[in-house]
């Protein structure tokens, strides 16, 4: 029997999130729900077992908006501001599940949150700092519970990004190159989400058309774009013209898996 996982869109909006302060272009200034981006992060959910890929900025309100109350753990994809600034709020599921959260990342992005978090790795603690468990991890395929998990690198300019792998589920943010091993093990995927940042060429991300010609080239049926920017356009004008089978992620978006 196949493994079911729930995935939630925590945020899908790039590191200044929608709307942008002090902007009031149409997309910052639309009354669609759908144009509100949060940062970038999902929740993965089985039966037993939840996951957070990145606790970002605006972590606390995203995790309180869906009312989560459980989490078993987060995985970072890289130590970037806009993916790790939120790691101070496991404090509260520290508080209730009486534990320390573990959290795992590759070593570029383990030694980034040790500096960037010291208090909470200090050899002498301050009473109520966050209870972290610290794994380092590679590319070598681990579970968390019930859910298994195959990290991958990706290239967000010359910067090593951990994507994951999920079953048959593929989480990509911040990339502009993979590499072809890379686009075999996601191939045969069900379900790939892949930042599309905007129309025009960008250093790091992909840009909308990039990201269609790689879900077209990778035969994914089907695929969410996210780390979007205000730059795209609205979302109910650019979810018209995408290919059949991909879509613009939004969120509070759930998928079942």
């Amino acid at each position: 029997m196949s493994l079911s996982l729930k995935i939630t869109f925590l945020g899908t909006g790039t590191s200044t999130g929608i709307p942008m302060i002090g902007c009031t272009c149409p997309v910052c200034t639309s009354t669609n729900s759908r144009d509100k981006r949060l940062r970038s992060s999902i929740l993965v959910e089985s039966a037993t077992t939840t996951i957070a890929v990145d606790t970002t900025p605006d972590f606390r309100y995203q995790m309180l908006r869906i009312h989560n109350t459980k989490l078993d753990a987060v995985l970072f994809t890289h130590p970037h501001k806009d993916h790790t600034a939120g790691l101070d709020d496991v404090r509260a599921y520290n508080f209730f599940q009486h534990k320390p959260m573990d959290v795992y990342a590759n070593s570029l992005t383990a030694e980034a949150l040790m500096r960037e978090f010291a208090y909470a790795f200090a050899d002498k603690k301050y009473p109520g700092v966050p209870q972290i468990n610290l794994y380092t991890i590679d590319e070598s395929a681990f579970e968390i519970g019930d859910i298994p998990i195959q990290p991958f690198t990706v290239w967000h300019h010359k910067m090593p990004v951990f994507g994951y792998k999920f079953g048959k589920f593929t989480y990509i943010t911040d990339a502009n190159k993979i590499d072809n091993e890379v686009k075999t093990l996601i191939k045969g995927s069900d379900v790939l989400v892949v930042n599309a940042l905007r129309k025009e060429q960008h250093i790091s991300h992909f840009t909308l058309s990039e990201a269609i010609k790689l879900t077209e080239e990778l035969a994914i049926p089907k695929a969410y774009f996210t780390h979007i920017s205000h730059q795209l356009g609205k979302h109910e004008d650019v979810e018209k013209t995408l290919p059949p089978g991909i879509h613009l992620a939004y969120d509070n978006l759930t998928l079942i898996i």
